[in-house]
């Protein structure tokens, strides 16, 4: 699956047209977890090109990215005197041990060594710290019109995902395969952003069904074509609320 976030296009469209979940997403992180005042040191997982690390400034001193594809990285511009990358897998991260008070995971432990990343986790958790694992399907529902779904439904035909790409997991699954870890709350969420159908075409192009199409030699320039053409009747000249839906769980050490 790794190989599907290797390109450099693949790497640029992360960086510069996901649409802006992460810093949603964290501030529910934060209430959650009752942070008033930053954290020490934060340690972002399977961070991509960065989206879900530099959010975390507002919850730490100082936060690192780690991302086992160093293409996802080299698309990033999000380094800072206050975040910083670094290429590594998750089941062995360069950190030292109880030296992270909130460690985050978005969206990236469906593809990792479970076992190898919890004994990991806990090596480098400080015992006071957090762990936060979340997730969000892909926004393909509006809230007043079921256009964009059914559009999504045969984007999904045309450009099949590949299969075994990611292991399911949520909040129930997440407490039963967390060794080391217990389930401290967990909630799921609605997160709604306005895009216009450019920047939706944009957002699509960088899902992992559009990069498998292109590594199994579909033109993306067709691709592009089709979503943009169909894309202008759904949106209808307008931008839409698109709806994104996930869970957040918060987890500590047992």
């Amino acid at each position: 699956m790794s190989d599907l976030f290797a390109s450099p296009e693949m790497a640029a469209g992360y960086a510069r047209s996901r649409p802006a979940v992460h810093p949603r997403v964290i501030e529910l992180a934060r209430a959650r977890l009752g942070i008033r005042q930053p954290v020490g040191r934060a340690l972002d997982v399977g961070c991509g090109a960065g989206l879900s690390t530099a959010p975390l400034a507002a919850l730490a001193c100082f936060c690192i990215g780690v991302e086992p594809v160093e293409a996802m990285l080299r698309g990033s511009a999000l380094a800072s005197a206050a975040v910083a990358f670094v290429t590594a897998r998750a089941e062995a991260l360069p950190i030292a041990a109880r030296s992270v008070e909130l460690l985050t995971a978005a969206g990236s432990l469906n593809y990792v060594d479970l076992d190898a990343f919890f004994g990991e986790a806990t090596r480098v958790l400080h015992p006071d710290g957090a762990l936060v694992v979340y997730d969000f399907s892909a926004g393909r529902t509006v809230r007043d019109s079921p256009r964009l779904d059914d559009w999504f439904t045969e984007f999904l035909v045309r450009y099949p995902r590949a299969e075994g790409s990611a292991r399911k997991l949520d909040s129930e699954l997440l407490a039963d395969v967390a060794t080391g870890f217990r389930l401290a709350g967990s909630e799921q969420f609605e997160i709604g952003l306005e895009l216009s159908a450019d920047r939706y075409c944009d957002y699509v192009m960088t899902e992992t069904n559009v990069a498998h199409a292109i590594r199994n030699g579909q033109d993306p320039e067709v691709i592009r074509e089709w979503c943009a053409g169909t894309l202008g009747e759904v949106f209808a000249g307008s931008p839409r609320e698109v709806l994104f839906h996930g869970y957040l769980a918060h987890l500590l050490p047992a």
